[in-house]
């Protein structure tokens, strides 16, 4: 384990589920710039067996329509987990009707962002739910 720089924050765990694989690596290397760590998933089945191996996840961004387990039932799994019932989750997803937005935030879902999303603004609420202060400078 590698010590934290002074005026650098401690990395951050995301995981990242999406099935468009460029989504994915777009997100990968914008968190990246900064102090994230990312683990990406292809599916929901995908998503939710990371969670369960790597128990350190800090915040998640959730696709809600993925190929074996959608993202409202991940979200609704994560809610129920103890562990991860309180960790911040973000839905990305190209289709933002009313109906989904209501759901997902009945699940639980922390904020909610339709694709196109601007990579800067993801990152900024990402770093801000993830409690990452100094934004700016872990940016550049």
């Amino acid at each position: 384990m590698t010590e934290t720089p002074p005026g650098r924050t401690a990395t951050r765990h995301v995981l990242v589920a999406d099935d468009e694989p460029h989504i994915g690596r777009i997100i990968k290397m914008k968190l990246e710039q900064g102090p994230f760590r990312v683990s990406l998933a292809h599916d929901g089945r995908e998503a939710l067996d990371l969670l369960e191996r790597e128990g350190d996840v800090d915040l998640v961004l959730l696709d809600l329509m993925m190929p074996n387990v959608s993202g409202l039932d991940v979200l609704a799994r994560l809610r129920a987990n103890e562990r991860f019932r309180d960790v911040p989750c973000i839905i990305l997803t190209a289709a933002g009707q009313e109906q989904q937005y209501r759901e997902a935030m009945a699940l639980g879902a922390t904020d909610f962002m339709t694709k196109p999303f601007s990579p800067k603004k993801l990152y900024a609420r990402t770093a801000e739910l993830a409690g990452v202060t100094d934004v700016e400078s872990e940016q550049s």
